[in-house]
């Protein structure tokens, strides 16, 4: 693996998955892996799981992760080609990049949409442009678009807790929230679950919420999340704004919020969520807190996550 991005840097999800598990298992069998190395996380908005989760797998594997946070302890960087640089930023990428190149072995970035222009948060130029001056493997902390670390958790979490022998029904839905949020775990999950084959999917969102196709083709998509929910084994809550009349929110209905009532429409569903969430919002205290809620063993695969892809990148320089 040199870069991890997408799903389309994994070659079999499923022996990536199991390899997270393994390492669940013994967290420390390849701790001399990483030794002698550096690992750069650079965050140009905030984390809590991402962060934490990805320093703990570094350091699982022997490497030395350090923690920049761009906005508040560095140079505003500048990203486009040939910019005039006479505004508020002070360094191009094309010059800091290539050198945390030099200080890493391997560079990882959270990077965030502005929610303003679809057409530039979907070039996912700030990370384009790391991987192509920094000269170093590079591993996707969360993009404009995309979260790849979390959607190869949640496969990590449905292949962990589901035993049957036949494919779950896994249900995305959309849910309220106070503002506009990205589609990068939607269209992230999106990309995984449709990818992986093992599983029937559908979505189910208002009307006007529809994803990029790009990201959900081959699954299920209605508007009717009770008839959506029916007999789901997995319903993953997220809530995102719109991708068509880009980064609004029409519909703000407490309707679709998913309940107990809700889930008796589904086969004794487990619940996942990303977190953060907006409790009695998103999701209600009843489901967070009930014994169908995964959302807690969900965040603590996030460090099993990181130290399969990491470690595939060890292996592959």
């Amino acid at each position: 693996m040199k870069n991890f991005i997408s799903v389309h840097d994994v070659s079999n999800i499923n022996a990536l998955v199991e390899k997270a598990l393994e390492y669940k298992a013994n967290p420390f069998k390849d701790k001399a892996l990483g030794a002698n190395k550096r690992i750069g996380c650079l965050f140009l908005n905030p984390s809590m799981r991402t962060r934490l989760s990805t320093q703990i797998a570094a350091q699982n594997l022997g490497m030395e992760a350090i923690i920049f946070n761009v906005g508040s302890e560095g140079w505003a960087l500048e990203f486009e080609e040939e910019a005039i640089m006479s505004g508020n930023t002070v360094e191009h990428v094309k010059d800091a990049a290539p050198v945390m190149g030099k200080y890493f072995d391997v560079l990882a970035i959270r990077t965030f949409p502005s929610l303003k222009n679809r057409e530039d948060d979907y070039s996912e130029l700030y990370i384009k442009q790391f991987i192509k001056y920094a000269g170093i493997p590079v591993v996707s902390l969360e993009s404009a678009t995309l979260h790849p670390l979390q959607s190869l958790t949640d496969v990590i979490t449905i292949k962990e807790t589901f035993r049957e022998k036949r494919k779950p029904k896994i249900v995305l839905t959309w849910a309220p929230h106070v503002k506009p949020l990205p589609q990068c775990v939607a269209n992230s999950f999106s990309q995984w679950i449709n990818a992986w084959g093992e599983a029937d999917f559908v979505i189910t969102h208002p009307e006007e919420y529809e994803l990029d196709e790009q990201f959900t083709k081959g699954a299920t998509i209605t508007h009717k999340q009770n008839e959506a929910l029916k007999d789901a084994d997995y319903v993953y809550v997220k809530n995102w704004s719109t991708f068509n009349d880009y980064g609004k929110i029409y519909c703000n209905d407490p309707e679709w919020m998913l309940t107990q009532e809700k889930l008796k429409f589904t086969n004794n569903a487990k619940v996942m969520h990303c977190l953060p969430v907006r409790r009695n919002v998103e999701l209600s205290d009843e489901i967070l807190d009930s014994a169908s809620s995964i959302v807690t063993q969900e965040a603590s695969n996030r460090v099993w996550a990181a130290q399969a892809v990491l470690s595939e990148i060890l292996n592959a320089k």
